[in-house]
């Protein structure tokens, strides 16, 4: 045996969780880790378990007879298509009608600058990937929307967040993070914001700041990446106009279908200016050769078909019930000291606990009562957050988030009386704190 391989026989033998490849891997897989989400799933999914936690569209509020018959017609007629390899674009009927549904929020567009993605998340993925090298600076509100942190470290971007408030991101923070990167000598590649009923504050860019965040970027050479999965689902009035429909060489438009018909498909895209869509069909093409022509069929078919406006009325109705439910239960039980924001679309409110509370070290006692939410700190690139936690409305009845709602608030206000009681010191030695529960280990 050569010393080599008897060094890692020794490393593999030092305990099962050990990785014998861990000197193999790439530098960036360093950045590959679980989000506080996915750490969640096993316990959240659990029947007894109200989960305020992941963002699960009500898919149930489909009609899935209509889109059973849809899908099963779509094999019967244009099977030969639908099952084969397509375009690395993407079909040009479907970027047709997204064109259509982008003009809901004031984009003019046409489809040759549509970039069909495996969802948004690739699309952001793949935006990074063509713009990212190693120590490159990514703005971000903080906090931000966890799938973008992981994307980011993966490509080992350097996050850099930038302050909101009640109107979404703050315009002179954003001057100011990028003024200090430039004279740090840093490279600013693109700011990253989520500016309609954001995930995971649930807060809204004002049409003001809208305007100022976009003639700060413009000023500064800033690329912009607008992700907009929220856009329609706002419950009053119409929706806000995209950044993307003031500034078509400036803003690389993020969208999906996941909000407004069903995440299973897997269908979004990305609208950028001519030289940057070029690049993202090349990217696309060397990720997965082609887009799902089945996935894409389906749902050109549902928006050629079926009245899918209504629909996402529906959804914005159902929503806002249960968004009303959260609000008024927090405002009735939760205890002094904690706020929240007061989203106007979307799915999830942003909590604030009371000083001196803790987020993660909160959820194994929330988990042994029977409620999951997210804590604070999986939507920070540095680690902040403690104090926060995000809510979502979106998948539980009305009556199950008003249970789910009473039980975090006896969580907290135990956690409250303990914290006056002992301190935090004290509540750590008699294991309140940073304990993991189980399945969160």
């Amino acid at each position: 045996m050569t010393e080599e391989q008897d060094h890692g026989r020794r490393s593999v033998a030092q305990g099962s969780r050990i990785d014998p490849y861990i000197d193999r891997y790439a530098a960036r897989a360093a950045g590959m880790v679980a989000s506080e989400i996915r750490a969640l799933f096993a316990v959240a999914s659990r029947p007894e378990v109200v989960s305020l936690a992941g963002g699960m569209p009500y898919v149930t509020a489909l009609p899935l007879d209509t889109v059973g018959e849809l899908v099963a017609d779509l094999v019967a007629r244009r099977g030969t298509v639908a099952l084969q390899y397509g375009s690395g674009q993407g079909d040009p009927h479907l970027r047709e009608q997204i064109c259509e549904v982008m003009r809901l929020e004031g984009i003019d567009a046409g489809p040759d600058d549509v970039v069909v993605t495996v969802g948004s998340q690739q699309a952001l993925d793949l935006i990074t990937r063509i713009f990212i090298d190693p120590g490159d600076v990514v703005l971000a509100e903080g906090p931000s929307y966890v799938g973008a942190i992981g994307t980011f470290a993966a490509y080992q971007a350097s996050v850099v967040h930038v302050a909101m408030d009640a109107q979404g991101l703050v315009p002179e923070a954003l001057d100011e993070s990028i003024q200090a990167l430039h004279r740090a000598g840093r490279r600013v590649k693109f700011l990253y914001t989520v500016p309609s009923f954001q995930n995971p504050a649930g807060v809204t860019l004002s049409a003001e700041r809208r305007r100022r965040v976009m003639e700060i970027c413009r000023r500064a050479g800033v690329l912009v990446v607008e992700d907009n999965p929220y856009g329609l689902l706002g419950f009053d009035g119409d929706p806000m106009r995209a950044l993307r429909a003031d500034d078509p060489d400036g803003v690389v438009y993020l969208g999906s279908f996941s909000k407004t018909l069903a995440p299973g498909f897997r269908v979004g895209w990305a609208l950028a200016p001519h030289a940057i869509r070029d690049k993202l069909v090349l990217a696309m093409e060397s990720a997965v050769l082609s887009h799902s022509s089945f996935s894409q069929l389906a749902v050109g078919q549902y928006l050629a078909t079926q009245p899918w406006r209504e629909q996402i009325k529906t959804f914005r109705e159902l929503y806002r019930e249960r968004r009303d439910a959260l609000l008024g239960s927090l405002e009735a039980l939760m205890p002094p000291g904690c706020t929240w924001t007061r989203p106007a679309g979307g799915f999830f409110v942003w909590l604030t606990l009371p000083e001196g509370l803790d987020s993660k070290a909160l959820l194994p006692r929330a988990v042994a009562e029977r409620v999951a939410f997210v804590p604070g700190t999986g939507f920070y690139a540095d680690g902040s957050g403690a104090g926060n936690m995000r809510l979502s409305y979106c998948y539980p009845e009305p009556d199950r988030i008003r249970e789910g709602v009473r039980r975090l608030a006896g969580v907290v206000q135990q956690e409250l009386l303990l914290h006056d009681t002992f301190g935090t010191g004290a509540m750590r030695a008699l294991g309140g704190v940073d304990t993991p529960g189980p399945d969160l280990a």
